[in-house]
């Protein structure tokens, strides 16, 4: 079994803004993929759905945590159903790249992510797949408190068509993951 993870924030205030990308993304392949509408699983803290894809059984989670709480309910979902590391793919926002660009990692570290602190925290291990989606504005500069709020900001009519387009590329690396590989997406989306 696979266990995909989109990262973000629970809840409307959260919903479209640039830190809930990964979120975003897995739920619209979710869709996509004809997989079942997500359900709460209080034992692990997730909305989840489960799913057959390139007959690979696939585990899709949001953790019902905030972002910064991620690994306390993918540990409880990888426990539960004995999920090696090298079967998770995170996908996640990341201020390191441009806003719009993807990057597919391995066993990287997590330059300072809380949501990736929190996961590697738990499972002790960085050996999981990485799907980055750049949300780093074109004006930003290092070490400014700008970032923070932008992320946490409600998309503009214009950032709508840019995340739909990220969300559409990181759809595609997550399938290209599943039937070719990690090395493959990484070298298409890198």
């Amino acid at each position: 079994m696979l266990l995909i993870a989109g990262l973000g924030n629970p809840g409307q205030k959260y919903q479209n803004t640039w830190h809930n990308l990964g979120r975003l993304a897995v739920i619209n392949w979710q869709k996509e993929s004809g997989f079942p509408e997500f359900r709460l699983e209080r034992k692990f803290n997730s909305l989840i759905s489960k799913g057959v894809f390139d007959k690979k059984e696939i585990l899709l989670a949001l953790p019902e945590t905030f972002m910064n709480k991620s690994g306390q309910a993918l540990g409880k979902i990888i426990s539960f159903y004995k999920i090696k590391a090298v079967n998770l793919i995170v996908v996640h926002d990341d201020a390191d790249l441009k806003k719009g660009e993807i990057r597919v990692s391995r066993n990287r570290g997590t330059a300072g992510h809380k949501g990736l602190n929190s996961i590697v925290g738990v499972l002790k291990t960085r050996s999981f797949v990485r799907i980055r989606i750049g949300v780093r504005p074109k004006n930003y500069v290092p070490g400014s408190k700008s970032l923070d709020r932008f992320v946490l900001k409600k998309f503009t009519k214009d950032e709508e068509k840019i995340a739909a387009e990220v969300i559409k590329k990181t759809n595609e690396a997550i399938e290209m993951i599943l039937e070719e590989g990690s090395e493959k997406a990484m070298a298409k989306f890198n």
